[in-house]
């Protein structure tokens, strides 16, 4: 955005009196020609203020317009997510907080823009030593159902003893996935490891704050 300055050149005469500079005897003199067209001019002061005001009129709506296709070009982005990941890592069998609004922010998602949902259940330990994980498995299904899903793909990953982020970003690389969303519950319990996320993971993540 550039705005024009608009300057008036007023022509001026040196002073022979005054050879030096002085705050007091300034080196040059207006001229008799240059106060005639500083009289001729009009003087409407509310028109110059109507003016600045326009201008500002017109600012802000160019700053408006600058912004929107910046707006515009995150909802395209969010169009071209057609595959999304919802890693679970917490062992709740009713699903953590931080769980819940992961489930719900990632069924939005998917039901607005048509997308798919694979979850992924990871944890250290095989499923043997796991004696409520099938009642987890059913928190999972009814959450995802109430938001409006009943097919979805489900995988397990349990007890295979690597990093559940690197598991994340094998996932995500083996279907092209598009977004994968993580609730920041998972980063502050330490389940998912926050610095290995770009190294691991290939495409998008979303991290919800709680």
């Amino acid at each position: 955005m550039a705005l024009a300055h608009y300057l008036v050149a007023v022509p001026i005469e040196p002073s022979p009196k005054s050879p030096k500079s002085s705050l007091l005897n300034p080196p040059f003199s207006i001229s008799s020609n240059s106060l005639n067209l500083f009289a001729s001019l009009p003087s409407k002061p509310h028109k110059q203020h109507s003016l600045f005001s326009r201008f500002r009129r017109v600012t802000h709506k160019a700053k408006a317009k600058a912004q929107e296709p910046e707006v515009s070009a995150a909802s395209d982005a969010f169009t071209q997510f057609k595959h999304l990941l919802l890693p679970i890592t917490d062992r709740n069998p009713y699903l953590s907080e931080g769980t819940r609004q992961a489930i719900a922010t990632t069924t939005a998602l998917a039901k607005k823009y048509g997308a798919d949902i694979t979850v992924i259940v990871i944890d250290e330990q095989q499923k043997e030593s796991l004696p409520e994980h099938e009642t987890q498995l059913s928190s999972i299904r009814w959450h995802i159902s109430e938001g409006g899903f009943k097919d979805y793909n489900l995988l397990e990953r349990l007890g295979e003893g690597s990093k559940p982020t690197a598991i994340i970003g094998d996932v995500a690389d083996e279907l092209n996935l598009d977004l994968v969303v993580i609730s920041m519950e998972a980063i502050h319990t330490k389940h998912i490891d926050a610095n290995l996320l770009a190294e691991f993971i290939p495409c998008p993540v979303m991290l919800l704050p709680l």
